[in-house]
């Protein structure tokens, strides 16, 4: 008995997979069986159609044991609270960024969450009933309001009993000081910044209030990060400018001995949204560059070296190993709520950073309450939440679900709002759907060549062989 599964034809063979993250390439004589129901025990391709549960074997109840078992492994973010609490301690910026998605020209900057709204906001990310908490502070730029973030992080320590929380910042890291630096390593703060790659790049996309570079100040903090033991990485945002240097880019995070990259498609928010027709481009425009970009990656890899593209490795993680994926967008439902929350600076709580950024044009749709008038619960429970959640169930949205990469992918009700002012994508097809299926597209056709060399590099971006960088 056949279970349910979605195909797509991939050169000269045919990709099957099912809700259990589970996929097998066939020929068209064996998918012609399988359909017909014909696949023999003797035939090459039962095993693996009998392990990955597109056969629905006796005993049923052993079937539906096992079968459950893995399904629970792909979705086990279910079972736990938010951990993620992002907290926009103050939408104030001393850079200008050509794609800023947390600002448009509606932006009203200047706003500083104080002291007694952060602690309050840590009370109520405390009140999650997940036991491993992640404290993100972001801004703007957080380093401006740094006696805010020093009063949050000691609130926290003194008042979080048993609860594991690890901090982190992101950052340009224009305004690091000795004393910042100082702080951050006493209390075990990691921080994030941003590097679109080589100077010239990067200083076009990250412009500096001033005649400065802000690459110079990203750089410079980079190496007193790393002179004091703090856990340090950075991200990247691809501009129409990026397009034309895709090896480029790669070369100067190995380069810095970044642990890898994240090749960040835009989103359209904010700036981004605004200016798209100067800063944005088309899927395949998009989908060039990665492919070049992914090239000079494997090319970095082969020669021994752990240095993985994370967006990769997200999906990279689910195909070969069926396990849960930590990256918000990509779970279904999507992280909002159930798995982050984003605090802005004057206590209202959305269900996620891009709802918050929503928020900068004067649209709070995507507000769950403030931490003066609301408990966790009652922010979980809000009906914003729930919406989100059901329009994120990527299982049942139309076009979606019967697409072959359903079991990997994901969508972010907050991003079709902003392009179709409805959290329900009404056709197939969009800008991050295309980037999706075009990045899955090229991972499949790596796996399906079964080139060894690219399959031990994806299994060492998952934990496995070669030496992880210093």
């Amino acid at each position: 008995m056949l279970n349910h599964f979605n195909f797509q034809k991939i050169e000269n063979q045919i990709l099957i997979t099912n809700d259990f993250g589970k996929y097998a390439f066939l020929s068209e004589q064996e998918f012609k069986k399988l359909l017909r129901g014909d696949v023999a025990e003797e035939d090459p391709c039962y095993q693996t159609l009998k392990d990955g549960f597109f056969l629905i074997r006796n005993p049923a109840e052993l079937y539906s044991a096992e079968a459950v078992t893995a399904l629970r492994k792909m979705k086990n973010y279910l079972f736990s609270g938010t951990a993620l609490h992002i907290f926009a301690v103050t939408n104030s910026c001393n850079i200008n960024c050509i794609y800023c998605q947390a600002k448009d020209k509606a932006s009203s900057l200047g706003g500083f969450m104080t002291p007694d709204t952060g602690r309050r906001a840590v009370t109520i990310a405390l009140q999650s009933p997940c036991d491993h908490l992640t404290f993100e502070f972001q801004g703007g730029e957080p380093l401006l309001n740094f006696d805010t973030i020093k009063a949050m992080i000691e609130h926290c320590d003194a008042v979080k009993g048993n609860k594991k929380v690890e901090y982190t910042l992101v950052s340009n890291l224009v305004s690091l000081t000795d004393e910042k630096l100082n702080y951050l390593a006493e209390h075990k703060v990691s921080v994030s910044t941003s590097m679109d790659g080589p100077k010239y790049v990067h200083d076009f996309n990250r412009r500096y209030r001033g005649n400065a570079s802000s690459y110079d100040y990203m750089e410079t903090g980079l190496e007193k990060l790393r002179g004091k033991g703090i856990s340090s990485g950075a991200i990247e945002t691809t501009t129409r400018y990026s397009l034309s240097y895709p090896e480029e880019i790669v070369d100067s995070y190995y380069e810095h001995g970044l642990p890898g990259i994240f090749l960040r498609p835009l989103t359209p928010l904010g700036f981004a949204q605004a200016d798209w027709d100067s800063v944005g481009y088309r899927p395949d425009e998009f989908l060039n560059f990665y492919e070049r970009a992914f090239e000079r990656i494997l090319e970095i890899n082969r020669n021994g070296t752990v240095f993985p593209e994370f967006l990769a490795t997200y999906f990279l993680r689910k195909i070969l190993h069926g396990a849960a994926c930590n990256y918000m967008e990509l779970r279904s439902p999507c992280g909002a709520s159930m798995g982050q929350m984003s605090y802005y600076y004057d206590g209202d709580v959305y269900t996620c950073d891009e709802g918050r950024m929503i928020s900068e044009s004067g649209d709070r749709a995507f507000r769950l309450g403030n931490v003066y008038h609301n408990t966790y619960q009652e922010l979980i429970e809000n009906p914003i939440c729930k919406a989100t959640a059901v329009a994120s169930v990527i299982e049942s949205l139309p076009s979606c679900c019967d697409c072959v990469y359903q079991p990997y992918c994901g969508v972010c009700p907050v991003v079709t709002y902003a392009m179709e002012k409805d959290i329900f994508p009404k056709a197939p097809g969009g800008f991050r759907c295309s980037v999706y299926h075009g990045i899955l597209d090229l991972i499949f056709k790596k796996i399906k060549s079964q080139d060894a060399d690219v399959l031990k590099i994806f299994e060492s971006w998952l934990g496995g062989e070669l030496n992880e960088r210093d």
